[in-house]
C-alpha cells in the first residue's frame, strides 16, 4: 500500500494550544517492533513541565466546565472528524510504533471515534436529583458538576483508543485533561494534539506530554492540581499511582492487568469455542487485557477441541503487519519478547509440552523485530507459574477439567478479576457464574471485546472503578448536594 507517513514523526509537548519543548531538553526514540528502526521522537517531560501542563488545564477548566454540555459535545464531535479525515495516516503510524495489523489499526481508529461520540451522546442526559427531606419547607438537590483537572495515562497496547475512552468522557462532562501516553507508543496520540487544535477545542483543555512514569507521571498524580486520575495499564503502576494520589484525595480510575479463563464445556458449540477461543488469545499478538490467557477445556470433549484448535493457530501467518495477508504482527519490544521466552523455559521446567509453536520464528524477514510464534502449551497443571502470570502475548497453556465445581474452583484461582469467557448452553451453570466467577466481565458463547454501553470493571488486582457505559461516566462526575430550606 501506498505509505502516507512522510514527514518526521518528532513531537514537543502540547498544552496550553502550544507546541512547547520540555524542561529537559531531552528527548525519546521510538521504534518500529518489526524492525527495529527508529520511527519518531518525543520529548522527556519533567516535574517542571507536569506543572505547566496542569496549570494550563487549570486555567482552561472554569471556561469548559460553564460551557453548555451540547457545545461541548459539538466540539467533541468535530474532533472526531477530524481524526477520520486523517484514519490511515493515523492507523500507520499505530502499525508502525505498535506492530499492529494495520486493519487492525484503522479499527482502532475508528474506535477512539466511537468512544468519544458515545460520550457526546451523554450531553443531554446527566441528570441530578431532588430527594424528599424529612424536614418541613426544605429540598435536598444533588448537582453533578466536573472534577476538574483530569490526568489520563495510557498503555501501549491500543495507544489511540485508550486515550479516546478517556477523552471521551472525561471533556464532556467538562473537566480538563493532561494525557500521557506511553513513550513506547506515543506517535499517534501525539497527533490528536494538531486534530484537536483544527478542531476548535479551546487550548488547554486537552493537552499532551511524555516522559518516564517515575517521574513525570508521578509528579502529575502528586500534584494537588489533579482531581481524579484515569490509568489503564501494569498492576504495579496502578498500584504506585494509588500511593500517589493519595496524598490530594484525587480520585482514582485503574484498569489494570489481567489472566483471563476461557472454559469450554463439554455442551459447547465446539466450531464456536474454537473460534472465540483463537481470537480472543491471538488477536493483537495477545496484547490485550482482556485476551484468553488461560484455557480450560472439559477433558469429555479436549481431544476434538484441541484437533481443531490447533489447526487453526497453526495456519496463524506472522509477519509484516502492513502486509494484509498476515494474521499476526510483532511483540512490542524486546523486553515483552524476552518475557516470552522466558515463560515457555519455565513451563517446559515444571513439566508443561510444547504442541506448537515456542520460539522467534525462523527466516531472514524475522532476523530484526521481536517476534514470536504462536504458542499453545500442554500437559500444564493449575500450580505452573504460566498458569498464574499475566503473558501477555500469543502464548496459551491449556488445562484439562473434569466438573463445573473443578473449573471454576481453578478460574477463581488467580489475583486478577478483569475477564473471562466461557462456552456453554447450560443455563444453570451460566445462572451460577453471576454468584461463583470472580471476574468483573464475562463472555458466555463468544470471544472477548467489550462494547461502549457496558461496564469494563476489574476485580481483585485488576483495578478500580471500571469505564465505559453510563458508570464509567458517572466517575468523571463530582456530586455537590444543597439542602434548601424555604418558607411555606
Amino acid at each position: 500500500m501506498e505509505q502516507l507517513v512522510t514527514k518526521p514523526l518528532n513531537y514537543k509537548l502540547f498544552f496550553g494550544g502550544e507546541w512547547i519543548e520540555s524542561d529537559s531538553g531531552k528527548t525519546v526514540e521510538v521504534l518500529n517492533p518489526s524492525n527495529e528502526e527508529v520511527i519518531g521522537t518525543v520529548q522527556s517531560g519533567n516535574e517542571k513541565d507536569a506543572q505547566k501542563a496542569l496549570e494550563a488545564a487549570k486555567a482552561a477548566q472554569d471556561g469548559w466546565g460553564r460551557t453548555p454540555a451540547r457545545k461541548r459535545a459539538d466540539l467533541l464531535r468535530a474532533f472526531t472528524k477530524e481524526i477520520m479525515s486523517n484514519r490511515d495516516y493515523l492507523a500507520e503510524i499505530i502499525c508502525k510504533e505498535q506492530g499492529k495489523l494495520f486493519r487492525v489499526a484503522q479499527f482502532e481508529v475508528d474506535v477512539v471515534c466511537s468512544f468519544i461520540e458515545y460520550a457526546c451522546d451523554w450531553a443531554r442526559i446527566f441528570e441530578g436529583d431532588i430527594i424528599q427531606s424529612d424536614n418541613e419547607n426544605e429540598h435536598i438537590w444533588i448537582h453533578k458538576i466536573p472534577r476538574g483537572v483530569v490526568v489520563a495515562i495510557t498503555a501501549w497496547n491500543f495507544p489511540l483508543a485508550l486515550a479516546g475512552r478517556k477523552i471521551g468522557p472525561a471533556l464532556v462532562t467538562g473537566n480538563t485533561l493532561v494525557l500521557k501516553p506511553t513513550t513506547e507508543t506515543p506517535l499517534a496520540t501525539m497527533e490528536l494534539g494538531y486534530l484537536a487544535k483544527k478542531a476548535g477545542i479551546p487550548d488547554g483543555v486537552l493537552n499532551i506530554v511524555t516522559g518516564p512514569g517515575r517521574t513525570l507521571g508521578s509528579a502529575l498524580v502528586k500534584n494537588p492540581i489533579t482531581k481524579m486520575v484515569t490509568m489503564t495499564g501494569s498492576t504495579p503502576a496502578g498500584q504506585q499511582i494509588c500511593r500517589d494520589a493519595a496524598e490530594n484525595m484525587a480520585h482514582v480510575q485503574l484498569e489494570l492487568g489481567g489472566k483471563a479463563p476461557c472454559i469450554v464445556f463439554e455442551d459447547a458449540d465446539i466450531d464456536a469455542a474454537v473460534a472465540g477461543a483463537l481470537h480472543s488469545r491471538f488477536d493483537n499478538c495477545g496484547q490485550v487485557c482482556t485476551c484468553n490467557e488461560r484455557l480450560y477445556v472439559q477433558d469429555s470433549v479436549y481431544d476434538e477441541f484441541m484437533e481443531k484448535f490447533l489447526e487453526k493457530v497453526k495456519a496463524i501467518k506472522v509477519g509484516d503487519p502492513m502486509d494484509p495477508s498476515m494474521d499476526m504482527g510483532p511483540k512490542v519490544n524486546k523486553a515483552e519478547l524476552d518475557h516470552m521466552e522466558e515463560l515457555v523455559k519455565i513451563s517446559l521446567k515444571e513439566g508443561a509440552s510444547v504442541a506448537t509453536g515456542g520460539k522467534r520464528p525462523e527466516g531472514e524477514e524475522y532476523s530484526r523485530g521481536y517476534w514470536f510464534e504462536p504458542t499453545i502449551l500442554t500437559d500444564v497443571k493449575q500450580e505452573m507459574t504460566i498458569v498464574h502470570e499475566e503473558s501477555f502475548g500469543p502464548i496459551l497453556p491449556v488445562v484439562k477439567f473434569n466438573t463445573f465445581e473443578e473449573v471454576i474452583k481453578y478460574a477463581n484461582d488467580c489475583q486478577y478479576g478483569l475477564a473471562a469467557m466461557v462456552f456453554t448452553k447450560n443455563m444453570d451453570y451460566i445462572l451460577r457464574l453471576n454468584s461463583e466467577l470472580e471476574f468483573g466481565e464475562i463472555y458466555i458463547n463468544r470471544g472477548h471485546g467489550e462494547q461502549h454501553q457496558g461496564f469494563h470493571n476489574g476485580y481483585k488486582l485488576s483495578g478500580s472503578g471500571g469505564e465505559d457505559g453510563k458508570f464509567g461516566i458517572e466517575q468523571y462526575l463530582e456530586k455537590k448536594t444543597f439542602y434548601v430550606k424555604f418558607n411555606g
